[in-house]
């Protein structure tokens, strides 16, 4: 008996729909690329990844590093610093200025991503 009631729930269980054709045609192919693919979306989000990234850099080189110039006496451009060791010169500064940058640009996306899981965008 139970197998029986097994065999009647399974005929009756819902199954998925076939997959539709592929569609045919050039044209037909590259407007369902588009749509499976979300290729709008991707380009509108790395249009905005570039140019938050500009101005996060402005806000870095424009407001941040002066402020460091200011806070530490005798500092006018961080991305001038340089050592002299051995003849040979080590400019870290334009290095520094690309870690707080980065630093920078990471915290920026990880406080977009906290606020879109929680307004459940993401």
């Amino acid at each position: 008996m139970l197998k029986e009631l097994k065999q009647i729930r399974e005929l009756l269980a819902a199954k998925p729909a076939p997959p539709p054709p592929p569609p045919k045609g050039l044209w037909n192919e590259f407007k369902a690329f588009i749509e499976n693919y979300k290729v709008m979306g991707l380009a509108v989000a790395f249009i905005m990844g570039v140019y938050l990234g500009l101005l996060i850099q402005s806000l870095v080189k424009d407001l941040l590093l002066p402020a460091i110039g200011l806070a530490i006496p005798g500092l006018d451009n961080l991305s001038e610093l340089a050592y002299d060791i051995n003849e040979q010169i080590f400019g870290i500064g334009n290095f520094l200025v690309a870690l707080i940058t980065f630093i920078i640009v990471a915290f920026v996306i990880f406080i977009l991503v906290k606020i879109t899981k929680k307004w459940g965008i993401m």
